[in-house]
């Protein structure tokens, strides 16, 4: 049975004189000689529900907390029940190339009802807004003069903890902070090398809607309660708790904080709540009580203990997978020098590296298996109105999110994503029925906690109603990694319900008599018509037939392997053969409409029209190589410039064209240091100096999006004839890029359920481990090598230079 598979544990820890060392294996980390002043400086810490933002001050420390419950909003009915009375008349305006004419009445008539997201601005409506809990201050008093010296503030990726170091009037200072996934707390320790040197007042604040009281003598509470979007501050309560516990000294607790003095050291352990009602998460009634019971919980351990164990847990997942491009991080820089550097010459390859494990690091801290799903900030946000709503965008950036999830052996973190698709199907349903009158369930751009299926407030971007589709594919992706049947059973539901949908969306196009859906759009790109206007509503755009003839396939093989709904089955297959193509235009490259249409952006930012390149598997330069050529075309086109996620995306499209130098050129594109205000231009990506990624602003989708496309220049797969006699391809070094001659990585993993360890050379593969948790017959290839091969579940084999058995 399929599941999760532990390469290796990437540190040691090593328990000594009562504290803890950390050995790691690679060291990789973020590393800043001054505070920060802003929360792009700032270091992320996170175990999926709860995050914080560590700014490292030396007189004033500030960290932003987060609990990814705090959504404002409620559940709402936002479908137009008699939608589907417009849609003859939007179908036959489109059928007779009047768009413009389609667009207005989609516009008119095909919207969601009320005010939607607030167009991005959905704190104070029902559609609702995730926000941060607050501030944690802490304001620190020093004996002796007021020069710092030595100041040194890290973020280790291995053991997921903060740090901060430096010497004041001949004292040295150390903290070291984490957020706790077995203890549910986030843990701030604060020493010194000389006894009662600490001292502190540590306070907790937020803009609005919330109170702070005193409720012991060394203990703070923060509570309040959010908008519901309706009748005002009726929505989400939230509290946060937080005691100091010190070695000497005196601890008092007042309106302002909880204040130490004279202490030799000083733990603040901070717990939050929230009461959402939602389809992940754990259930709280009261959330007060229950930062109350985290907090007596965690307290029942010393630090070290609370300590060892938070990291024993980080390192079961992040210890997984180990990459090594045969180059180590320069001596003596900071994080953003480095960045700073790379711009200049690119001579730094190990900064890739280090961005791939930063993806995997943000993933582990932003979702977790039956919490929610990481948003487009992950988990942190400072803001109480962030951007977009920090919501669920469907349309690229929520998958893009969960991209790496797979491949690097983190397979259970993508569980929130399966949970919100089943909380989508039952809305779903209903705005299926009012806008199409059709079966099954739809899903379009915007997602929340609370339910919301319908289109976006605008035809330009909200009316893609293919978004449901592509969160399916997830569901089968995560099947062909681990050909889990039990899990099978538990989603086929899920596809069949999206199928039904899709049969019922679809309507023939005169020209050919291809099935295309109608009325559609290309993800937020516009073509320009006979006045040269630009117009988003068409039918049959490039995206959606691949989306759909994927989902067809998945959904009639899983049919088969389960052995139910034959009659769908067939019915699927025959929908699917009608289905419109994947087009070439008169210029080589990929049509992203149904008919060729000058675009209004050629370097738009999404490119979504290679849906079937990557994150899909149709077209292969070995299979369709003219397709993979007239996507190579789109992609020159496209150009290498553009947005934070939009430069991953394109990262990832030339790694599965075999193009490593490119790929590395768009991820290298990435680690561009974005500045103050808005200089960088509005669409033109990069990374802060925390490595966060800049779209900008901050959207977190470019750090999973640079980590995925990493591991496809590694290892790319696929699983053929998976209903009857499944088939695996594994291709090594399919786009290894000329900055990494030589390296290794371990822990990746491949569709069929195999993890795979390799290590190159001048270019080439020197060795290679595979093991099979379910015996699939396996083609494994890399170069001018390749090898049949068939290893029953559970057996692991080494081969050698060109695939050569050892």
């Amino acid at each position: 049975m399929g599941g999760i598979h532990i390469s290796r544990l990437a540190a040691t820890i090593i328990a000594a004189a009562g504290l803890l060392a950390f050995e790691s294996a690679e060291g990789r980390s973020m590393v800043f000689d001054a505070p920060a002043e802003r929360f792009t400086e700032s270091c992320p810490l996170g175990n999926g529900r709860l995050g914080a933002m560590v700014f490292g001050g030396v007189e004033r420390e500030r960290v932003v907390l987060n609990e990814s419950g705090m959504w404002s909003g409620s559940p709402q009915e936002a479908d137009r029940p008699n939608a589907h009375e417009a849609l003859p008349e939007i179908r036959r305006l489109l059928l007779e190339g009047k768009n413009a004419e389609a667009e207005e009445l989609v516009n008119r008539n095909f919207t969601c009802a009320g005010e939607g997201s607030g167009r991005g601005t959905g704190k104070e409506v029902p559609y609702g807004c995730y926000q941060t809990l607050g501030d944690l201050e802490i304001e620190l008093r020093h004996a002796g003069p007021a020069e710092t010296r030595g100041y040194r503030r890290e973020l280790d990726f291995e053991t997921a903890i903060a740090s901060v170091a430096y010497t004041r009037g001949g004292v040295a200072y150390e903290r070291e902070a984490f957020v706790s996934a077995p203890g549910e707390a986030i843990v701030y320790r604060l020493t010194a090398d000389q006894p009662g040197a600490i001292a502190l007042t540590a306070s907790l604040s937020r803009a609005e809607n919330a109170k702070v009281r005193v409720v012991g003598p060394n203990t703070i509470e923060m509570n309040g309660q959010l908008s519901d979007g309706k009748q005002g501050n009726d929505g989400v309560r939230f509290a946060a708790r937080l005691r100091v516990i010190a070695e000497g000294g005196v601890v008092t607790a007042d309106e302002a904080g909880v204040t130490v003095s004279g202490a030799d050291s000083a733990t603040l352990v901070l717990t939050a709540a929230t009461d959402i009602k939602t389809f992940a998460g754990r259930p709280v009634d009261n959330a007060v009580a229950a930062a109350a019971d985290d907090q007596a919980r965690v307290e029942r351990h010393a630090y070290d203990d609370i300590k060892q164990r938070h990291v024993e847990r980080h390192q079961e997942l992040f210890g997984r997978v180990s990459l090594d491009v045969g180059a180590a991080a320069p001596n003596g820089m900071t994080t953003p020098e480095r960045i700073a550097a790379f711009q200049q010459n690119r001579d730094d390859p190990d900064l890739v590296a280090t961005l791939f494990d930063y993806g995997r690091y943000l993933l582990i801290g932003s979702s977790r298996p039956n919490g929610l799903p990481a948003n487009l900030q992950g988990v942190w946000a400072e803001e109480l109105q962030t951007p977009w709503n920090a919501d669920w965008h469907l349309n690229v950036n929520l998958q893009m999110n969960y991209w790496p999830a797979e491949t690097t052996n983190l397979s259970e973190l993508h569980e929130p994503v399966f949970a919100l698709i089943d909380s989508l199907s039952g809305p779903g349903a209903k705005t299926a029925k009012a806008y199409y009158n059709a079966r099954g369930w739809v899903g379009h751009l915007l997602a929340n906690p609370w339910g919301f299926t319908s289109p976006g407030e605008s035809a330009s971007w909200g009316a893609t109603p293919t978004c449901s589709a592509w969160l399916c594919q997830h569901l089968w992706d995560h099947y062909q990694f681990t050909l889990d049947r039990q899990y099978l059973e538990r989603v086929y539901p899920l596809l069949r319900g999206a199928a039904e949908f899709y049969l019922d969306l679809l309507i023939e196009e005169p020209s050919h008599g291809w099935l295309v859906t109608a009325p559609s759009n290309s993800p937020e790109s516009a073509f320009l018509d006979e006045n040269g206007e630009a117009v988003h509503i068409c039918m049959g755009p490039t995206m959606d037939q691949q989306l759909l003839r994927y989902l067809f396939d998945a959904c009639q093989e899983a049919s088969l392997i389960l052995g139910v709904d034959e009659a769908l089955r067939e019915e699927l297959v025959a929908a699917r053969e009608r289905l419109a193509p994947t087009q070439i235009g008169s210029d080589g490259r990929v049509l992203e409409w149904l008919t060729e249409r000058p675009e209004q952006d050629p370097h738009h930012r999404h490119a979504s029209h290679l849906w079937a390149l990557y994150p899909g598997s149709e077209i292969t330069p070995r299979a369709t190589p003219a397709l993979a050529e007239a996507s190579r075309k789109s992609l020159e086109v496209r150009g290498d410039d553009g947005t934070g996620w939009g430069l991953a995306n394109k990262a990832c499209l030339w790694a599965r064209l075999g193009d490593g130098d490119r790929a590395y050129r768009l991820v290298s594109n990435q680690l561009r240091l974005v500045g103050r205000g808005k200089a960088q231009g509005q669409w033109r990506g990069g990374v802060y100096p925390n490595l966060l990624d800049a779209h900008p602003p901050f959207q977190i989708d470019g750090n999973f999006g640079a980590t995925a496309a990493v591991a496809e220049m590694l290892v790319q797969s696929r699983l053929t004839d998976i209903a009857g006699e499944p088939q695996a391809e594994v291709v090594l070094l399919p786009a290894l890029p000329g900055a990494w001659p030589e390296g290794s990585v371990t822990g990746l993993c491949a569709r069929g359920d195999f993890d795979v360890d390799l290590a190159w050379s001048n270019d080439r593969v020197t060795s290679v481990t595979i093991t099979s948790h379910d015996g699939v017959p396996l083609s494994l290839s890399t170069g001018d090598a390749s090898r049949r091969l068939e290893l029953a579940a559970g057996e692991t084999l080494r081969l050698g230079p060109d695939l050569e058995a050892e």
